[in-house]
């Protein structure tokens, strides 16, 4: 129960913080630098808990996401808003390790793809790590990958009886959706004004 809230709550900590930074003018920049902080608060519980369910796939996406986060940092705090090509180039080849080492395993582990929670798991893994690398590079796709994402994870926690995860993804989602929105309307603002 502890895992599950200390991993819920940073998770959802971030979503809202990353919402309310794509609504806000002013304060965007402390925001989004929280946010990429509370999520990599709650990495180990996450790590954790898909860990004790065998859920290899997610668990490995969940570690190899931090070099995304990290990036995200980085480029939330940078006056120069955007990472030197070595970095970019480093977060890509993490993102794709984890991908080929989380489904190997879960494969090797399984033998096989055979289940519906590592069909949920895909979903996650592509969620996630596209997610946090596009939102790191100031994409909107990211939030669309988010959105995959947190319905995949809902599913999954649903499926393992996390009642708490599994409302905690689905609050998550209303507040990626609220953000993708709130981006929408913040750039066509700006071609209007424009």
């Amino acid at each position: 129960m502890f895992l599950q809230v200390w991993g819920g709550s940073c998770y959802l900590a971030n979503k809202v913080l990353f919402s309310l930074g794509a609504k806000s003018r002013v304060n965007s920049t402390k925001l989004q630098i929280t946010a990429w902080l509370v999520y990599l608060l709650g990495v180990p519980a996450w790590v954790i808990i898909l860990a004790g369910h065998q859920n290899w796939i997610a668990a490995s996406v969940e570690a190899g996401g931090i070099p995304s986060m990290l990036l995200g940092l980085y480029n939330s705090i940078s006056e120069e808003r955007q990472a030197k090509q070595i970095a970019n180039v480093l977060v890509s080849v993490c993102t794709y390790a984890a991908l080929v080492l989380g489904v190997s395993y879960s494969v090797s582990t399984h033998g096989g793809i055979g289940s519906i929670a590592q069909v949920l798991e895909f979903g996650v893994m592509l969620g996630f790590l596209f997610g946090s690398y596009y939102m790191a590079k100031r994409s909107n796709w990211g939030w669309g990958f988010f959105m995959l994402m947190n319905v995949s994870m809902a599913s999954l926690m649903f499926l393992q009886g996390k009642p708490i995860l599994m409302g905690q993804q689905l609050l998550s989602l209303a507040f990626v959706v609220y953000g993708f929105i709130s981006v929408r309307k913040k750039s066509a603002n700006l071609v209007i004004t424009e």
